[in-house]
C-alpha cells in the first residue's frame, strides 16, 4: 500500500497519526485562498521538486503527482517482480472525482482573469479524469486493463471493489487500485461553500474543525491526497511469499436512485448488504466499521440509521469510527484511503478513534470510539463510501 495524506505521507506515518488522532487539518494556505483564508482543509505539505524535474512537474497535475507517489510506494512495498508477460496483464484501476482540478482552474483563470488568448497545449491531458491512471500505467509499464472510476466520493472505493472482481474473474492477477484528489482551489472551495456543506473553522483550534457524529458538527472539511493498494491473486501472493496485509473478500455497490446530493438510508443498506453477501459473512462477523462519516448533519444521521437497519440489535455493539476528523474528506480519494485504514486495523488489531467527538449527537447513538483508539483482535471489518448522485460502494476485509 501507499499513502499521501494531510497527516502522513507513508502508510505507517498516516496510520500512526490516525490512531492517535493527530490532525492534518488547518487553515488553507494563502497561496490557495488569498481572499478567503478563513477556510480550513486537509492540505498535503508536498514538494514536487523532490520527485521530478521542473519540466516534468509542468506535465502532471497535482492529483496525478499524488497518485504517482502513492502507487510508487505501493509497488515498492509489494515487490511484485513482474515478468514482461505478467506486466502485459497487470491492471490499473483508479478513482477520482474531479481529475486535474488545479490545471483546469489555472486554465480558466488565465483566460478570464488575465485575458490570455491561448491556453496551454497540455491543458486537456493535464485536466482529464483518467490522467492519473494513465501515468501510473506508463511510469510502471503496467500494460493490462486500465480503467478510471468517477462516482464522486465513492470513486476509489469502486476502483478497489472492481479490482477485486477483476482478479476473481481472471481479468488480471495483479491490480494497482486506488484514488487521488487535489481540488483545493479557489473556485472549488467556494463552490463547496456555496452548498453550505463546509465546516466552520474552530475558533480555538482549526485542527478540530471536523467533528463526525458530534452534536456540534458543522459540515465536512475538504482534503487532498492519494492512496494506492496492490491487489493480487491469493495463490500468486502465497506462492511468491508476499507480505499480505489483509484479504479483501467483499464488495457491494448500489444506487440510491433518489436525490443528487441528499443521502438515502435504503441505498446505503443495499450496498452494505451486497458487500456482506459477497464476502459470505453475516452481521455478527463484523468487528469494526470504518464509516463514511463526513460530519454533515444529514449524512451522519443517515449512515447511523443504515448501520442500525443492517445490523439490528447488534449495531450498538460494533465499534464505528470516522477518520475524516483528522484528514478531511478526500472525495474521489476517500474510499481508498479509508480502505487502507480498514486494512491496517485488521493487520494491527487496533481500531482508530473518531477524534473531536466531545458531545455525541443523540440521533447518532452508536459506539463511535470517541477520542482513544482500541486494541481489539479483529477478524472482519467493513469500510463504507457514499457519493453524490447516490452512488454507494462498500468494502469488506478479513484478517489474513
Amino acid at each position: 500500500m501507499g499513502v499521501v495524506a494531510p497527516n502522513g505521507q507513508t502508510v505507517h506515518e498516516f496510520f500512526s497519526a490516525v490512531v492517535v488522532g493527530r490532525s492534518g487539518i488547518a487553515h488553507l494556505s494563502p497561496g490557495v485562498m488569498s481572499a478567503c483564508n478563513s477556510f480550513v482543509a486537509g492540505q498535503v505539505a508536498f514538494d514536487a521538486t523532490e520527485h521530478w524535474r521542473p519540466n516534468e512537474i509542468s506535465q502532471i497535475d497535482r492529483t496525478t503527482q499524488f497518485a504517482l507517489i502513492a502507487a510508487r510506494q505501493a509497488l515498492s512495498d509489494a515487490e511484485l517482480g513482474l515478468t514482461e508477460e505478467e506486466a502485459n496483464g497487470a491492471a490499473v484501476y483508479w478513482g477520482t472525482g474531479l481529475g486535474g482540478a488545479s490545471s483546469i482552474e489555472e486554465c480558466y483563470r488565465g483566460l478570464f482573469a488575465s485575458a490570455r488568448v491561448r491556453v496551454r497545449p497540455a491543458a486537456v491531458v493535464l485536466g482529464m479524469n483518467n490522467a492519473a491512471a494513465a501515468h501510473i500505467s506508463m511510469a510502471n509499464q503496467l500494460r493490462g486493463p486500465t480503467l478510471n472510476f468517477s462516482t464522486a466520493c465513492s470513486s476509489s472505493a469502486a476502483s478497489v471493489g472492481e479490482a477485486i472482481r477483476a482478479i476473481r474473474h481472471g481479468y488480471a492477477d495483479v491490480v494497482v487500485a486506488g484514488g487521488s484528489e487535489a481540488l483545493l482551489t479557489y473556485g472549488n472551495v467556494l463552490a463547496w461553500d456555496a452548498m453550505r456543506a463546509l465546516a466552520h473553522a474552530d475558533p480555538i483550534d482549526p485542527s478540530r474543525s471536523c467533528r463526525p457524529f458530534d452534536a456540534n458538527r458543522s459540515g465536512l472539511v475538504l482534503g487532498e491526497g492519494a492512496a494506492a493498494l496492490v491487489l493480487e491473486n491469493g495463490e500468486r501472493a502465497e506462492r511468491r511469499g508476499a507480505r499480505v496485509y489483509a484479504e479483501l473478500v467483499g464488495y457491494g455497490n448500489a444506487s440510491d436512485a433518489r436525490d443528487i446530493s441528499k443521502p438515502d438510508v435504503d441505498g446505503q443498506v443495499r450496498a452494505i448488504r451486497a458487500a456482506l453477501a459477497d464476502a459470505r459473512v453475516n452481521g455478527g462477523d463484523v468487528g469494526y466499521v470504518n464509516a463514511h462519516g463526513t460530519a454533515t448533519h444529514i449524512g451522519d444521521i443517515t449512515e447511523t440509521a443504515a448501520i442500525k437497519h443492517v445490523f439490528g440489535a447488534r449495531a450498538r455493539a460494533i465499534p464505528v469510527s470516522s477518520t475524516k476528523a483528522v484528514h478531511g474528506h478526500l472525495l474521489g480519494g476517500a474510499g481508498a484511503l479509508e480502505a487502507v485504514v480498514m486494512i491496517m486495523s485488521l493487520h494491527e488489531g487496533v481500531i482508530p478513534p473518531t477524534a473531536h467527538l466531545d458531545t455525541p449527537d443523540p440521533a447518532c447513538d452508536l459506539d463511535y470510539v470517541p477520542h482513544d483508539a482500541r486494541r481489539v483482535p479483529l477478524s472482519v471489518a467493513m469500510s463504507s463510501s457514499f457519493g453524490f448522485g447516490g452512488m454507494n460502494s462498500v468494502l469488506v476485509g478479513r484478517r489474513y
